[in-house]
């Protein structure tokens, strides 16, 4: 018996030691983990600060004296010189424009995710109404959003984040919007693919669509498959989309054929996870 009790002593003795190696380990990783995390941090926040300050500064000067060149100087200026301070003044603005969408893509790595039933139906026809009515304000008099049809699914719902949920569907939607412009009829479509684990909603058009052949470049950042001038934007928004579905755990395709409209698909969820949701509620659907 007291050789029982001295062996069940030692083993407890070693578990305690083993429990205590494993505890200190996990909080060094945890110390270094927050270590990293924090010079993160604050590589962003230098980065987030020289965008907004330190790059802006000159951009303001080059713009300004341009502006000034324009307005004081234009009759001393010939037409060339006019034109040449036009590109100068489009440049400057463009610049502007992708410091502010690298300055939000900051911002929504950051945005913390709080997942939540969400009715995608209702959510996609508020983004309907407001397309139509940022559409009647155009100041071109033009109204594309009045007059294409959109056909939103019943019976939409999905778990996320409301807001970033809702920053998806503006930009999926108000890039159908746009590409399908210039066809006689435009149709965007919102739905959900049939008999899906996880489940795949989508948003189609009947616009310009693109080859396939440069999809791969579609989700990154300033990346175009169209001009500007055929199609104006900065690039950043279907980045933006990768990243909050990423966020969430799911993932982002699309499919199109030039001339003939595009489709982009997304979940919500990884495959795994799905599955694994539907193993845990397996048996209690079928008790």
């Amino acid at each position: 018996e007291e050789k029982e009790e001295l062996e069940k002593d030692n083993l407890e003795d070693y578990s305690k030691k083993v429990k205590s190696r494993i505890d200190k380990m996990k909080k060094a990783w945890h110390d270094e983990r927050r270590e990293k995390e924090a010079a993160l941090r604050e590589q962003q926040e230098a980065l987030r600060y020289a965008l907004s300050h330190d790059l802006r500064a000159p951009l303001r000067v080059v713009d300004g004296f341009a502006r000034i060149l324009k307005e004081d100087y234009a009759r001393s200026i010939d037409k060339m010189g006019n034109d040449h301070l036009d590109r100068i003044l489009a440049a400057s603005a463009r610049m502007s424009g992708m410091i502010d969408a690298i300055l939000d893509q900051a911002q929504l790595s950051r945005a913390s995710l709080a997942r939540q039933p969400v009715d995608l139906t209702a959510m996609a026809q508020e983004v309907v109404q407001e397309l139509r009515a940022a559409g009647s304000t155009a100041s071109d008099g033009a109204c594309v959003a009045c007059t294409a049809e959109f056909a939103v699914g019943d019976g939409l719902h999905a778990e996320g984040d409301p807001q970033l949920l809702r920053r998806v569907l503006e930009n999926l939607m108000g890039n159908a919007l746009k590409y399908s412009a210039k066809v006689a009829a435009p149709r965007i479509e919102i739905g959900q693919m049939p008999a899906t684990n996880p489940a795949v909603y989508y948003v189609r058009d009947n616009g310009a669509g693109f080859d396939m052949q440069h999809a791969d470049k579609l989700f990154g950042l300033f990346q175009r498959l169209h001009s500007a001038r055929e199609f104006p934007g900065t690039g950043v928004g279907l980045a933006g989309v990768k990243n909050i579905i990423a966020r969430h755990g799911g993932r982002v395709w699309a499919e199109a054929k030039a001339g003939q409209g595009a489709c982009f698909y997304f979940t919500l969820i990884s495959v795994a996870e799905a599955q694994q949701r539907q193993r845990d509620t397996g048996p209690a659907k079928a008790a």
